[in-house]
């Protein structure tokens, strides 16, 4: 079931999903309206706070994400982050769609899978900026860390420019564990599988560090350490 939603002019709209199996939104943006979406698919040891329900902590076996964001007024913004660290063989589908109507607006999305023993991720990234939108700002990234040889990810970044006053980029890039990362540590006398932790680690947590609430951000940063142990 799709839930939609309407951000008026100047109101700002933060939301930070965890381990739904489904997340199917839509928002529509009004003038100088922000947006800022965090969907976190992957494991906790123990519960976030005392409010959470730690039957929610597990990662779902399958789930699926879509963010439709329509910004229909000038000077917006839009940041989507999505996070997925799967095992077993787990899945993980996150497809986002942006569309700048009309111009003056930003909008950034930062897309990272971590998928390990026989996991599967998927990203579609849709970006659109009609002929209207002059003097945009649009930034699409997917990166994703393969830690298994049985692993798959599947990437369809998508960036459609009907404008010709804009700045857009995307990209997508997957790979595994940095060999040289790895040496380079442990000639400096962290041991092989630390070095692994903290490279996971680093990798996932930028995406955590943007996260607006200090308290739940901190929690997290601190829950991914347990999870990759």
């Amino acid at each position: 079931m799709r839930v939609e939603i309407s951000i008026h002019s100047g109101e700002v709209f933060e939301k930070v999903f965890l381990n739904e199996p489904e997340v199917n939104l839509r928002i529509v943006q009004e003038a100088g309206s922000h947006v800022k979406i965090h969907v976190l698919n992957m494991p906790f040891d123990k519960p976030i706070d005392q409010h959470t329900d730690i039957s929610k902590l597990s990662c779902p076996s399958e789930a699926k994400n879509n963010i439709v964001i329509e910004q229909k007024g000038s000077g917006c913004s839009t940041e989507i982050y999505a996070l997925a660290f799967l095992h077993g063989e787990e899945s993980v589908t996150t497809e986002t769609h942006v569309l700048h109507a009309v111009g003056g607006g930003t909008s950034n999305q930062l897309i990272k899978f971590v998928l390990a023993d026989k996991s599967r991720g998927r990203f579609v990234g849709d970006l659109k900026i009609a002929q209207d939108a002059q003097q945009t700002e649009a930034h699409q990234t997917n990166r994703n860390l393969l830690l298994s040889e049985t692993a798959e990810i599947r990437t369809q970044p998508q960036l459609e420019i009907y404008a010709d006053d804009v700045k857009a980029t995307h990209g997508a890039s997957t790979g595994q564990l940095d060999e040289s990362a790895l040496f380079y540590m442990q000639q400096r006398g962290i041991g092989k599988e630390k070095a692994r932790q903290l490279l996971v680690g680093a990798f996932m947590k930028d995406v955590l560090a943007t996260i607006s609430d200090e308290q739940l951000r901190e929690q997290l940063l601190n829950a991914v350490d347990g999870v990759i142990e």
